[in-house]
């Protein structure tokens, strides 16, 4: 899948489900869940044990019905190792430029987290395809707005403390999409109600489209 492909199909799902779990034995259903209530876009954290093996299974088990990145990339090294292993685009929760020339020597879709205009621009003049706005729990929706209006031309992705209940209000400020661990429910995950993790999807994407259709 091309760059361009992937980036559309990060902004039309309008949210990357972030796992960050010390357990991945039931991610491959939960990813399943999700993808039904319509999230197909996932990001395995390099903090999941065997993250890179993570990536592959999950590939090989359910790509291209759903779209995998590798998260918190923080060197080169690791970055290579993901795309190797089928991941589509690469996170860091910072300016990180040997990732970016990863990414962009191979062709994939980078996004380098960013909190200050200065480092927001710096991360896309360096190369970041979408910026991650991390931790976007300490500045709120109007922030992403307040950013916008001078660059506007710089996709940004609030990550951080972005759930349910403050998603549409991102989306109406003007993120291109939303990075989120709340969808990846341990508690539900370990309890197997898949059926849930569904609903909560739909519900997510539903607020996300409404916000969409009224900015």
């Amino acid at each position: 899948m091309d760059k361009k492909q992937v980036l559309a199909r990060i902004e039309a799902c309008g949210v990357v489900s972030i796992a960050r779990v010390e357990d991945a034995s039931q991610l491959i259903p939960t990813v399943e869940a999700l993808k039904k209530g319509g999230v197909d876009v996932f990001e395995v954290t390099m903090s999941v044990p065997g993250a890179i093996d993570v990536i592959r299974d999950i590939v090989k088990a359910l790509a291209p019905d759903v779209l995998i990145g590798a998260g918190t990339v923080l060197d080169g090294e690791t970055a290579r190792a993901a795309l190797l292993a089928g991941a589509e685009f690469i996170v860091t929760p910072a300016l990180k430029p040997e990732v970016i020339a990863v990414g962009r020597r191979y062709g994939n879709v980078v996004t380098a987290g960013a909190l200050t205009p200065s480092e927001i621009l710096a991360a896309w003049e360096a190369g970041s395809d979408v910026v991650k706005v991390f931790p976007a729990r300490s500045m709120g929706p109007e922030y992403i707005r307040d950013v916008r209006a001078p660059l506007p031309q710089i996709p940004l992705m609030p990550t951080g403390g972005v759930n349910v209940d403050n998603a549409a209000d991102y989306i109406k400020a003007g993120a291109v999409a939303l990075g989120m661990t709340a969808l990846l429910d341990k508690k539900l995950m370990a309890e197997r109600k898949f059926d849930q993790i569904t609903d909560n999807a739909r519900r997510l994407r539903d607020l996300i489209d409404n916000a969409r259709a009224r900015s």
